[in-house]
């Protein structure tokens, strides 16, 4: 084989060696950009944590500031704003105008107050309420007793004798109370054992009225 058959041969093979350099170029660069790409990810992935809790200490400093005016009596509030507000001055009054001032301003306050309670009775709707409660009439009370004086027209005295233990000493007490009685055809003596039963005053005194006669006096 000659030289230059030899030469021939050798720019053959490098010919293609040069071709393939560029495209191996070309493959390289995309894998050197993807390289910063990735690196610009990593520190936003890096930044979201550290804004996530900034959020959440942004929401804790409301709270943390919470004011201190909110805990008072709504009365304490107003009066507090309206001490902020700032006065304008009046002019001066008499006492006498002052008095009227004042009794003007009530008026128009009850006004106010008697068109809101208005208002609020035409809102409100009539419930069914509760029903009244069925009231029987109660016995009337009956007592026994003996006659100690008849001499009254048509009026009797009766005394009511009763024993009762006392409730410390335990001993029996007797007593007694008298009562006038209405006796409508005198029928009653003294001594007598009658029985008397409540009723409507009769006069000023008579709130009973006799029954029968129990047993006659011996």
């Amino acid at each position: 084989m000659s030289d230059d058959e030899q030469k021939k041969d050798e720019t053959t093979e490098e010919t293609p060696v040069q071709e393939e350099a560029p495209e191996a170029a070309a493959e390289e660069t995309p894998a050197a950009d993807e390289a910063p790409a990735a690196e610009a990810e990593e520190p936003a992935a890096e930044e979201k944590p550290a804004a996530e809790e900034a959020a959440p200490a942004a929401e804790e400093a409301p709270a943390a500031e919470a004011n201190p005016e909110d805990d008072l009596p709504w009365k304490e509030r107003r009066r507090l704003e309206r001490s902020r507000q700032p006065s304008k001055a009046k002019p001066a009054q008499t006492p006498e105008e002052r008095a009227a001032a004042r009794l003007a301003t009530r008026k128009h306050k009850a006004a106010e107050r008697r068109k809101e309670r208005a208002a609020a009775k035409g809102k409100a709707s009539a419930g069914t309420g509760t029903p009244p409660a069925e009231h029987e009439a109660n016995a009337a009370k009956v007592r026994q007793g003996i006659v100690v004086s008849n001499k009254g027209d048509k009026s009797i005295t009766v005394r009511i004798d009763f024993a009762r233990r006392h409730p410390t000493y335990e001993k029996i007490v007797r007593r007694s109370r008298t009562l006038h009685a209405h006796d409508e055809r005198n029928e009653a003596g003294e001594g007598d054992v009658v029985r008397v039963v409540e009723t409507r005053p009769l006069s000023k005194t008579k709130r009973w009225r006799l029954v029968d006669v129990v047993e006659k006096a011996r």
